[in-house]
């Protein structure tokens, strides 16, 4: 490849990394036809993109680039694909939906880069599956903050139906 197209590859990926928020590395490597385009299509439907890349030339973009990634240059060994989300567990669930039961199956985890924190080692995979989005923390606050209104709503109503039925067996008597 020349030094030229090099550059171009580079700056494409710089790109591509500048336009999510977080990222996978993973191991595709030994997946037979059939079975990547299985997982093409899954990433396709989580909204996940799915990009296989040379280790050296996805080195350099991230060394250009204005966070410090070198927590994850050890991992850039072997065959890497890039797992690209704007959701940061979406990639996890989607590897463990995709691998089942079992541990050996590809993908596989090598590192990852999610809210700003790296992960490095296929055994952080359930750790990044339980992490919340934030659509699912924001759920969570409206659902905390709604509880106790929902509990004065629910005592009010109740004790109005208690009352009523009070009065009106008085009444009838």
């Amino acid at each position: 490849m020349k030094k030229e197209d090099k550059s171009t590859v580079i700056a494409q990926l710089q790109d591509i990394l500048s336009q999510y928020a977080h990222f996978y590395l993973t191991n595709i490597g030994g997946l037979d036809a059939a079975r990547t385009s299985e997982l093409r299509r899954l990433c396709y439907k989580k909204d996940v993109k799915l990009v296989v890349v040379k280790n050296k030339l996805l080195l350099k973009a991230l060394e250009q680039s204005s966070v410090d990634f070198s927590p994850l240059f050890d991992s850039l060994k072997g065959e890497t694909a890039l797992m690209l989300t704007n959701t940061g567990n979406v990639p996890a669930k989607l590897i463990k939906e995709f691998i089942g039961k079992d541990k050996d199956a590809k993908p596989q985890l090598k590192a990852a880069y999610v809210e700003e924190t790296f992960f490095v080692g296929a055994n952080q995979l359930d750790v990044l599956a339980q992490l919340k989005s934030k659509n699912e923390l924001i759920g969570d606050l409206v659902a905390l903050l709604q509880s106790p209104a929902k509990n004065v709503v629910s005592a009010l109503q109740s004790g109005g139906n208690t009352i009523h039925g009070v009065l009106k067996t008085l009444g009838e008597r």
